[in-house]
This record gives C-alpha cells, structure tokens and sequence, in this order.
C-alpha cells in the first residue's frame, strides 16, 4: 500500500513545495484547504507526477470541518504515515496596545489551533500503525521576535512548545513530532514583513522531508532552524 501524507495550506508557497517533493518520493497526498484555483492547481500537479491526490476543503481552524476531513482522507486513502501542519497565516504591523482581539484570535485559530486539531484528528489513526512522523512548520518567529508581529511570534513559539510536549507524549509508540523552523522565505507571506528572502520554499520543502522520511527516529522534538 503506498504511504500517505497529509499537507495543510497546500495552495502556494511552503505547503505547494512540500505536497510536490513528497509526491515525488511516491507518497499518495491528501491536501487540506480552503477551496481555490490554486488548490485545483496543485491537485493536477500532483497527479502528472503520477500519485493519488485528494483536494479536501478544510478550516484547519474547524473542529468540526477536521473531523469530516480527517475521516475522508482514512477512507479514501489510509491512515496517513507523514502528517505536515504547514497551514498559517500573518497579521503584522499593529503594536499590541493596537492590536485587534479578533486579529490575535484569528492568528492563533489558524496557527497554534489548527496544528492542535490536525494532530488530534489523525493521531488514532496513525497510533494504530505504529509507524509515522508529525513536522510542524514554524518560523525563525518561533525564536526571535520584530515589532507589530507579536500574534504570528507567540503562535509560532507555542508551535514549538506542542510540537516537544507532543514528542513526549508518542515516546514508545512509533510515531514522532518535530518542529521546521524556516528563515525569510520567498513566499507571498514574506511581503511587507521588511525582510529579504534567504530561501526558496522549495528549499524548506527539501528540510521537512528530509524530517518526515529520513531522519532518524531519534530527532523526534527537535525544532530544526534554517536561518540561510
């Protein structure tokens, strides 16, 4: 039976890069996200390379629309042996006393609440096989901070501490977690953030699967750095 993985924000940037490399090491994708042309795009660029892709819309922010997510993508593929939570969103500029409740609560729900219930979600599942890797996509945010970008900084910093305290939690089962945390990369995302790209997304896509494939069983809670 081929190996699954699944990628969250798959639609552009990091999330596209990693959905095509694991594709290309012939692993089937389930591809969470908001309906788009560019979901659709990346859904067709993952077929030519001649894998099982399945378009899944999804709020990873959505208890609700995870559950039904996650249950489609067992059915229709298996229980996934790669899950990545790269899906995340920025809203910088306002200083904290200027910051919107809203904005800060969107930020987390995305960032911090979605890799919760992605985790959650497909953990049964993956325990069952004994056999699996969770990568979390954080941010040099996760261990320096800038100015009017504190919701993105403390959302990424919590990412990591899930990411160890779930790397704990799976000693002995089989399974690990472990943290990716890119530099200024080339994405739409980096616009307006006054920093110059130090990477491709492609770059940080070769990282997380070097993390969900290759790397030893024994850097589970690792938080990775690539700085450039």
């Amino acid at each position: 039976m081929t190996d699954v993985a699944v990628v969250t924000g798959p639609s552009r940037g990091i999330g596209r890069a990693t959905a095509l490399a694991l594709a290309r090491r012939g692993l089937s994708i389930a591809l969470l996200g908001p309906p788009s042309p560019r979901l659709d795009d990346v859904t067709d660029e993952v077929r030519r390379l001649d894998v099982a892709a399945l378009p899944v819309p999804c709020d990873v922010a959505s208890e609700e629309q995870v559950a039904r997510a996650s249950a489609e993508v067992v059915a229709w593929l298996g229980a996934p042996r790669v899950v990545v939570n790269n899906a995340g969103i920025v809203r910088r500029g306002a200083k904290v006393h200027e910051s919107a409740p809203a904005a800060w609560d969107e930020v987390m729900a995305v960032n911090l609440r979605g890799p919760f219930l992605i985790s959650r979600a497909f953990l049964p599942a993956m325990l069952k096989q004994r056999h699996g890797r969770l990568v979390h996509v954080g941010s040099i945010s996760s261990t320096i901070a800038s100015p009017g970008n504190a919701s993105y900084a403390a959302s990424k910093w919590g990412l990591v501490g899930f990411s160890k305290s779930l790397a704990e939690e799976l000693r002995g089962t089989g399974l690990q977690s472990i943290a990716v945390l890119p530099g200024s990369v080339d994405t739409d995302m980096l616009v307006g953030s006054g920093f110059p790209p130090q990477m491709s997304a492609d770059d940080v896509a070769r990282l997380i699967v070097y993390a969900a494939l290759d790397a030893p069983d024994a850097v589970t809670g690792s938080a990775i750095e690539m700085f450039g």
